[in-house]
Order: structure tokens, then C-alpha cells, then sequence
């Protein structure tokens, strides 16, 4: 039995969709209605901070996919903990690939550090998923993309060597169920380093049209932020992004190929790929919207 926890997130969902067929699997969730299921999968609710609930989840499990997301919790530490009383053996977790930058000492770096020593320590077997930001990051240019064929990002010319998620999850599908990757780190990356300028215009091709690229400030870009995060977590959002504007997230590493044997999709296809969520809504969608 595999344990998918974050079924319903951006990388847990497309690892759902690409398990193999008939592998039996749990899948993990805060709203279990949500969960992409099919047969051989059951989806269940649990909550980090809820032992009682992570036994349950984890009952019968051998593998699982750690993925946390409240920056500062413990959440690692008290799955990893039912985990080992649940007789779990394996264990792959999803981190980031700051935690190898020296330089990287923002709150979520020194976070998923700590998140993978903890890992390390426990006594199972483990693998770690080191992926660059997600090129799904970009959704949310959608509403001013749709409105106003505008792209507005910060650091317009700094380069990210950006991961589809669908690269990253078929990585992890392979880690979850092959053998030979346990003591393993795989950074995960694009087969390039792209500005937002370059998504911009990459986006607009997919779309037909020409797209304008307006250039936050530091100050407006910290503002939104701050309406979305708690303080701390705006202030390492800021630091990343400093870190990207000096250069420290252009590296391209082939692990994907090396990996699943295909190599990693450019921001191009991905752009390509997701340009419904960029193009007009619906027929309906603004009466469901009240506008």
C-alpha cells in the first residue's frame, strides 16, 4: 500500500493520475471529496497535528509521500513519528532545492532543511525530492493574462530553472514504487532556466496573443504578500526571490532523464499545455461568479 499524503495538491495529484494501474493506494487529504480516485485507491481525511487520524491513514502502509506546506510546523516530525509505529518502511519526501544553496537562510529553507534531517534520522528508508519552483507558479498570472493581456511578476529578467509538476510526480511515481533510489536526493529541474519575461512571451504564443510584461516593485510585490502569508513567510518569499534575481536558481540538472528516462518538459509545452487556464472563462462562469 502506498500513501499519497497532499493527493489533492499540485504534485500529489498528478502523482495519483500516474500510479500504475492496479496498485493499491491511500490517498491523503484535508477534504477527501476532492481526491482524484480510481480503483484500487481509497481516499481518506487526516490532519498532521491529529495522531489518532495518522494512524488510521497509515495502516497497512509501506511507502508514502510526505508533502507539508505550513512553513514552521512540525508536520514532518509527527508523520514520520506514526510512521515508524505504523511499521511504514519507506518513506519519500518532497522538499525544495534551496536546502542545497549555502547562501539560502530564509525561514522555509532553514524549514525544509530541518524537515529533511528529521527524515534522515528516522530510521527509515528515504528519498529526497529536491525540485526548483513549479512552472504551475504561474497560474496565477491568469486573471490579468484573461483581463488585461498583462503578465505582472517581479525581477522580470531573472532566470529559474523552473520543474513541470508533472515531472516532478512522474519522478516520484518511480521512486514510490521501483527500487534503487532509497538514500537518494534528485534535484529537479527544467531542461532550462526561463525569466518571467520569457514565460510571458512563451505563454503568449500558446495563447495567440501578444502578452505585455509590467515589472513589480519590491515594495508592491512584499504588499501582496503580505495579504496572502504571515509576515515571516512574505519575508522568505522576498529573500527567494532575491536569490533568483542574483543568479542562484539558473542551474539545470538532468535528474528527470536520469530518472524516468524522458527528458524534462520546457516551460514552453507546460505554457502550451495549460492555456485554457489562461484563455476566457467558461460560457456561465460570470453568472457563477455573481458578476
Amino acid at each position: 500500500m502506498i500513501l499519497v499524503t497532499g493527493a489533492t495538491g499540485t504534485v500529489g495529484r498528478e502523482v495519483v493520475r500516474r500510479l500504475p494501474e492496479g496498485v493499491p493506494a491511500r490517498l491523503l487529504s484535508r477534504n477527501a471529496a476532492s481526491a482524484p480516485v480510481r480503483p484500487a485507491h481509497e481516499a481518506v481525511v487526516a490532519d498532521y497535528g491529529d495522531d489518532a487520524s495518522l494512524g488510521r491513514a497509515l495502516a497497512g502502509v509501506r511507502t508514502a509521500l510526505l508533502v507539508t506546506c505550513r512553513v514552521g510546523e512540525q508536520d514532518d516530525v509527527r508523520f514520520l513519528r506514526a510512521a515508524r509505529r505504523a511499521g511504514v518502511e519507506r518513506v519519500v519526501k518532497l522538499s525544495a532545492a534551496a536546502v542545497l544553496d549555502p547562501l539560502a537562510d530564509d525561514l522555509i529553507t532553514r524549514w525544509q532543511r530541518d524537515n529533511e534531517k528529521a527524515l534522515r534520522d528516522s530510521g527509515l528508508e528515504w528519498t529526497l525530492l529536491r525540485p526548483r519552483s513549479f512552472m504551475s507558479n504561474t497560474l496565477s498570472w491568469a486573471a490579468s493574462v484573461r483581463s488585461e493581456r498583462v503578465v505582472r511578476a517581479l525581477y522580470g529578467t531573472s532566470a529559474n530553472a523552473c520543474a513541470d509538476p508533472r515531472d516532478i510526480a512522474e519522478v516520484a511515481v518511480r521512486t514510490l514504487t521501483e527500487g534503487g533510489h532509497a538514500g537518494r536526493s534528485y534535484t529537479l529541474t527544467g531542461p532550462a532556466a526561463v525569466t518571467p519575461v520569457e514565460q510571458a512571451h512563451h505563454l503568449g504564443q500558446a495563447l495567440g496573443v501578444t502578452l505585455r510584461f509590467e515589472e513589480l516593485t519590491p515594495e508592491r510585490t512584499l504588499a501582496a504578500l503580505r495579504t496572502r502569508h504571515p509576515e515571516p513567510v512574505a519575508q522568505a518569499l522576498m529573500a527567494s526571490a532575491l536569490r533568483q534575481r542574483d543568479g542562484a536558481k539558473t542551474q539545470v540538472v538532468d535528474a528527470v532523464r536520469s530518472v524516468t528516462g524522458s527528458p524534462a518538459r520546457p516551460f514552453r509545452v507546460w505554457a502550451e499545455d495549460h492555456r485554457a487556464a489562461f484563455g476566457p472563462e467558461p460560457a456561465g462562469a460570470a453568472a457563477a461568479h455573481g458578476v
